[in-house]
């Protein structure tokens, strides 16, 4: 009998708590899988639309632990993450043991292995499984996971992880791919604000955008990133789809986990400024690429 064949016939209870744009699309891959999970979301139309289609709602989030093997996350901060796990009726008073907690969001490490520790207190496992592509591959159970946590616990959940991404990569001890997903933000983000900047700056000196980009995209500068850029400051079409407000938050995070290593990071500072200042103008909502309209007024 093959692995998938086992999974079909003895498929976890999952609790799925987030049902956002890319939690709402993993639970209905999920469910076109043959899961029946149980959620939770402010959302009541995102939690109806999972019900509808053969799937169960909880009052509390003990509750979902209560009934689940296990128990996915996918919101957007970790004091959210925190207060969901620690709360009056969190995860950590209905968790059961044996089971596992998946926190598919972008954390600060420390704050993972700290949950970490205290449900294995309770005998608990816990993967943190952040994510990379779009909501369209979680609908399509095609996104690129990376993961990390003990070794057999992650084993333990391959399989249903298997069914939501097209790249697992496993990745060590707990709260690595937090890091991962943490350095991987730093690097594309700086990358789009230094280009988007590029643009403006060329903008201002009476060089042409698009014969900016035509001569940089020959070169090793190229990249899909550089092409978001270009899609925006040139062609005006906003299609990196990560917002100012999330990119800001991560670089952020980025930061606090620099400083718990005992070190510093001057180029990430001066990305995060830049993510900063441009949400302060009411930004926050716009995709990254838009920080060329923020780059392009600006004054010494």
């Amino acid at each position: 009998m093959s692995k998938l064949q086992e999974l079909e016939m003895t498929k976890p209870v999952i609790g799925f708590i987030g049902l956002g744009l890319m939690g709402g699309n993993m639970v209905e891959n999920l469910q076109k899988k043959g899961y029946e999970p149980i959620v939770m979301d402010l959302n009541k139309d995102a939690v109806d639309a999972v019900v509808a289609r053969g799937g169960k709602a909880a009052s509390s989030a003990a509750e979902l632990a209560a009934a689940s093997d296990i128990i996915m996350l996918a919101l957007t901060t970790s004091d959210i993450v925190e207060k969901v796990v620690y709360g009056d009726n969190g995860i950590l008073a209905g968790i059961k043991e044996g089971a596992v907690l998946i926190d598919f969001g972008t954390s600060i490490p420390a704050s993972t292995r700290k949950i970490g520790a205290d449900l294995a207190k309770k005998g608990a496992g816990m993967i943190d499984a952040p994510l990379g592509r779009t909501p369209a591959h979680a609908k399509d159970g095609l996104l690129n996971i990376m993961a990390s946590g003990d070794k057999e616990t992650f084993d333990k959940v391959k399989p249903v992880l298997d069914q939501q991404g097209e790249n697992i990569f496993y990745l060590g001890a707990l709260g690595a791919g937090h890091t991962t997903k943490l350095i991987n933000n730093f690097m594309g983000m700086t990358t789009v604000c230094t280009m988007s900047q590029a643009f403006a700056v060329a903008d201002r000196a009476g060089v042409d955008r698009q014969q900016l980009f035509d001569i940089m995209s020959t070169g090793p500068s190229n990249s899909p990133f550089m092409q978001f850029c270009k899609n925006y400051a040139v062609d005006g079409v906003s299609d990196l789809g990560f917002s100012i407000a999330n990119a800001n938050k991560d670089l952020g995070y980025f930061l606090k986990m620099v400083e718990d290593l005992g070190t510093r990071a001057e180029i990430a500072e001066g990305t995060s400024h830049n993510l900063q200042a441009a949400f302060d103008e009411g930004m926050g909502h716009g995709n990254v690429p838009e920080i060329f309209d923020y780059f392009l007024k600006l004054e010494k």
